[in-house]
């Protein structure tokens, strides 16, 4: 018997003035020990060399094309462009951002977990970011994770092991079906999509780092650090997804926990001397667009309660206000180890 085939993987990296790492990225992608990929470069306008860049790898090997935007577009527009580009013959897909890299082993080991498992339609694995391996917190016996479970408990614990657009693995035809993958309004569309995809598929997940994720200044990351825009995300999908999730109660829980914590957050950035209109613009449309709006009397409860704590204990109040800008540490860093998924029947 002649041995199966290998699924297509389509890989795509959105591009924009990324020349100091973009060999990086493409070299690990032509490192892999995965053969069966095409490899779709989308250039958004850059400045700096990128372009150039890409279009030598493509004239050295043929499964890498280049594709240049006509005008810049917002981050997230250029991500749903470029997943469009994907190819019709692939089974799956996958983005590697300009700045980050994948591991050897990356495609092969993803697209074996989702081979083994038919009903996948997202595949996560452990990530580094900069020195520190980031989205653990399942169980290391888990492979197949119901999908449904996987948001439960994201929103009831804050397990989060989806990572970033990077992270993950995609299947090509649920990414076939929507126009616009990402949703252009959520700064968090990758975390967004995950949670959308999984109400009708499982997760799978590989306990191996296969990616590698780089923290610099004036990256996206790094800003959205600075205005705590996962707050917005994991609000704005709580209420978008929560219900398909939770029960009626849970869910009423989760959104006053959500909403109690953000204001906290609030208050700190405002102790801390945070005055500038974009910031608090940035926040008021958020919550409005959530439909809880912005609440100055609930935000002057919440500073008193930052002041009375400060109070009580300063030292350790001290330490939380400076680090009330990073929800990654508090709610989405680690995951809720010992934490035990059903099987994928259930």
């Amino acid at each position: 018997m002649s041995p199966r085939p290998l699924p297509r993987v389509s890989v795509v990296t959105p591009v924009y003035n990324d020349a100091a790492y973009l060999a990086e990225c493409i070299e690990s992608v032509l490192a892999q020990t995965y053969q069966n990929w095409d490899y779709t470069i989308l250039d958004n306008c850059s400045s700096d060399g990128s372009l150039e860049i890409a279009r030598r790898y493509a004239a050295e090997d043929a499964r890498i094309r280049v594709e240049v935007n006509h005008q810049t577009l917002r981050a997230i527009s250029n991500h749903n462009v470029a997943l469009r580009l994907i190819s019709m013959e692939s089974k799956y897909c996958k983005i590697v951002f300009a700045d980050d890299w994948i591991f050897p082993q990356c495609l092969e080991q993803m697209v074996l977990l989702a081979e083994e498992h038919p009903s996948v339609g997202v595949v996560g694995a452990y990530g580094l970011q900069d020195h520190e391996v980031m989205w653990t917190g399942l169980p290391y016996y888990s492979g197949l994770i119901p999908g449904h479970w996987v948001c439960r408990q994201l929103f009831l614990t804050g397990m989060y092991v989806f990572g970033t657009s990077t992270s993950v693995l995609y299947r090509s035809d649920l990414v076939r079906k929507r126009q616009s993958f990402y949703n252009e309004g959520n700064f968090h569309a990758d975390m967004e999509a995950c949670i959308e995809l999984l109400k009708t598929c499982d997760f799978g997940f590989v306990h191996q780092i296969l990616t590698f994720k780089r923290v610099q200044p004036g990256s996206l990351r790094a800003i959205s650090e600075d205005f705590g825009t996962l707050r917005t995300g994991y609000l704005q999908s709580l209420v978008s997804h929560g219900r398909d999730f939770l029960t009626g109660k849970e869910f009423e829980v989760c959104l006053r926990r959500c909403i109690r914590e953000y204001y906290s957050f609030l208050a700190a950035s405002l102790l801390r001397g945070r005055r500038d209109k974009k910031f608090w613009g940035y926040h008021k449309r958020k919550l409005a667009e959530a439909g809880v709006g912005l609440s100055w009397g609930r935000l002057a409860g919440a500073v008193l309660v930052r002041v009375v704590r400060a109070v009580l204990n300063p030292y350790e109040t001290a330490q939380k206000l400076w680090q009330a800008g990073d929800i990654e540490a508090e709610r989405f860093g680690g995951g809720a180890d010992g934490i035990q998924p059903p099987s994928a029947s259930e």
